[in-house]
């Protein structure tokens, strides 16, 4: 179903079609794009507040910049619902996040008007700064805009990227769009930095009059601009009392200012349109502008809300009929706080996903030992490195996806030395609707390489509190990897015990072949044998649990009996478990039929978890068909 837009809306569907109406009606288009966002969302879910905060600034850009032949560059994706409706995808906006529908993020295939695919923060400065560069080489003129937001400037990646742009001498825009939030609140001194300016009234009434007394200045004439720079910059260096922060890496700084008043912002990008060289625009937005429950509730909870009542903001919580089994990651959260109940030692790191991993359990619980480093992945192992030095047993929990951001730091601050450190990889395997930018799918592959890293991952949420206390005695590095959402066990407050590290178990035992599964998997082959013992055959089923080391007196029995084995994960099977499994048959001199399950050496876009097992042919009717079609050999020979 198709969300009907408001009248002027419904006559835009490319920038050109704005550009067509005047000044004066650009108010109205703002507010129809804003209903027409909280409508769809409101149906079929997505991000929320981030896009609703920028409407304005969308509307500003695309009319005043030549888009697509202008480069505008989205920093962090979800801020671009209404670049999409207003580029061509407006009447296929209900299909955002669905699969075999429209991204949730900026997609270079997608559409021309998306100049770069975006997913993980702070990337925006890095590649507009490299579209102006390429442009400066081929004497181009045309504009390069990077939008940089919902916290992305914590990102280190944005401030390499501005330390670069400041003597690149390229004719860029970075837009700030502050509104003291990533997902969960904004950490950190520049957090407090930032606020400091939009906050200093004196610093923007004394603005405001030097600047209209400079506007007075034209008999000067050649020397206007020079004490015009002189000027600004001692306002901003005496009122703020330090210099300001882009200034010094020779960015020239605008704001802060509304990045609601759609008028008023026409009129400034304008002016920066002339403005030659690296410049930054400071807005000031509000997360969830214009739909009061997102913008007077709790900014956390309508990132991504999930469908509602438009009316009355109500959030729908679909009510299971009997007891469900908890997410993952709040069995991580409460685990975590029982263990350091038990445990001084253990600590809690997250970059900036406290309550998406809920990280937020233990930093409630226990304010002094759980951190929120900002969008910083590098940082959060390295920072979790130097607190293991000193004895302690961090758990720095990091999406998988975001994990490959710090892998160096992993290897070399980590690994190398040995350190007690604990990773929690959370979104392993399919992450759903994000798409393949947050597809968890190659941690295993590049994790089973490094020296001294353990690599497990838990069948079902007894597993997972058994691993984390494994971890936390274990004295060396150690990951843990799980999937987004659900597991299989109401009951999951079972009691810890220590796993022997590099020990499987067997699931089922059986006589026509084996199936090997390492984590959540397992529980899609318990369900595919049950299918398949129904129909007169007979698998084997083992939880390796461990990819690293590898269970290996597990592994003599299997090709000793076996001659017909499945591999099943959900990463990739370039250089994962079913190919360790590979490699170790080999080099112990077995010879078996090995049929390995897992994501393809493709990139697998967006849909509900179990839609993209499917397509890759390990759910548990996948698994089932494998097996049958070996068995059908087993029967012939």
């Amino acid at each position: 179903m198709q969300i009907t837009p408001g009248p002027l809306l419904a006559q835009i569907q490319t920038p050109e079609d704005l550009k067509k109406f005047p000044k004066d009606k650009l108010v109205q288009i703002c507010e129809e794009l804003r209903h027409f966002i909280v409508d769809n969302v409101s149906v079929y879910g997505g991000h929320f507040g981030a896009s609703l905060g920028v409407v304005e600034l969308t509307v500003a850009l695309h009319y005043v910049l030549n888009t697509p032949e202008d480069q505008l560059v989205w920093d962090v994706g979800h801020q671009a619902y209404g670049h999409k409706i207003l580029t061509g995808r407006r009447d296929q906006f209900h299909t955002n996040r669905v699969y075999g529908g429209l991204s949730g993020f900026p997609k270079r295939k997608e559409s021309e008007y998306d100049t770069f695919g975006v997913g993980h923060s702070s990337t925006s400065i890095s590649a507009a700064l490299g579209m102006a560069m390429a442009s400066k080489y081929k004497g181009s003129t045309i504009q390069h805009v990077a939008v940089i937001g919902d916290g992305s400037m914590t990102g280190g990646m944005a401030f390499e990227a501005m330390n670069h742009a400041g003597v690149s001498g390229t004719n860029l825009l970075i837009i700030l769009n502050d509104n003291c939030m990533s997902i969960d609140p904004n950490v950190g001194a520049l957090k407090d930095y930032l606020t400091d300016i939009t906050t200093s009234h004196t610093y923007n009434k004394v603005k405001d009059e030097v600047w209209n007394i400079l506007g007075k200045l034209s008999k000067f004439g050649s020397s206007a601009q020079e004490i015009i720079s002189k000027v600004e910059g001692a306002i901003k260096s005496a009122v703020l009392k330090q210099s300001n922060l882009f200034e010094s890496l020779n960015l020239r700084y605008f704001g802060p200012v509304d990045g609601h008043d759609v008028d008023h912002l026409v009129e400034i990008l304008k002016d920066l349109r002339d403005i030659p060289g690296p410049k930054i625009l400071h807005c000031v937005t509000v997360k969830g502008k214009g739909y009061g429950p997102a913008e007077s509730g709790n900014k956390t909870t309508w990132h991504a809300p999930g469908t509602f009542d438009k009316v009355t903001g109500e959030i729908f919580k679909k009510v299971p009929a009997t007891p469900q089994a908890p997410k993952y990651q709040d069995v991580f959260g409460h685990t975590l706080v029982e263990l350091a109940e038990k445990d001084s030692r253990i600590m809690g790191v997250t970059p900036a996903m406290p309550s998406g991993s809920s990280m937020n359990i233990m930093m409630k619980a226990m304010p002094d030992r759980a951190f929120d480093v900002g969008i910083a992945e590098q940082h959060a192992v390295t920072f979790s490195a130097g607190m293991a030095t000193q004895g302690l047993v961090p758990f720095c929990n990091i999406y998988s996806s975001f994990m490959q951001r710090a892998y160096d730091q992993v290897i070399h601050d980590v690994c190398l030395q040995n350190l007690p450190v604990v990773f929690c990889l959370d979104r392993a395997g399919f992450a759903g609707a994000d798409g393949p930018t947050h597809h968890g799918a190659y941690d295993i592959a590049y994790f089973r390489c490094v020296p001294n890293l353990v690599v497990a991952a838990p069948m079902n949420e007894e597993e997972l509190r058994n691993m984390m206390y494994t971890g936390s005695i274990y004295g060396g590095p150690f990951s843990i990897r799980y999937p987004r959402g659900n597991g299989v066990m109401p009951e999951w407050r079972t009691p810890l015990r220590e796993i022997p590290v590099g020990q499987g178990r067997i699931i089922r035992e059986g006589e026509d072949l084996a199936i090997l599964t390492i984590g959540h998997m397992g529980n899609y082959a318990v369900e595919a044998c049950e299918t398949l013992v129904k129909e007169g055959l007979n698998p084997a089923h083992y939880d390796m649990r461990f990819v690293k080391p590898l269970d290996e007196e597990l592994l003599h029995e299997v090709f000793s009996k076996f001659k017909k084995v499945v591999t099943v994960e959900d990463g990739c099977l370039m250089g994962g478990f079913g190919s360790a499994v590979l490699e170790w048959m080999v080099d112990h001199g077995y010879q078996a039929q090995v049929k390995r399950l897992g994501i393809p050496d493709a990139i697998i876009e967006h849909g509900e978890q179990i839609e993209l097992h499917r397509e890759c042919g390990f759910d548990p009717e996948g698994i089932a068909a494998t097996v049958r079609s070996m068995a059908e050999h087993i029967f012939v020979s």
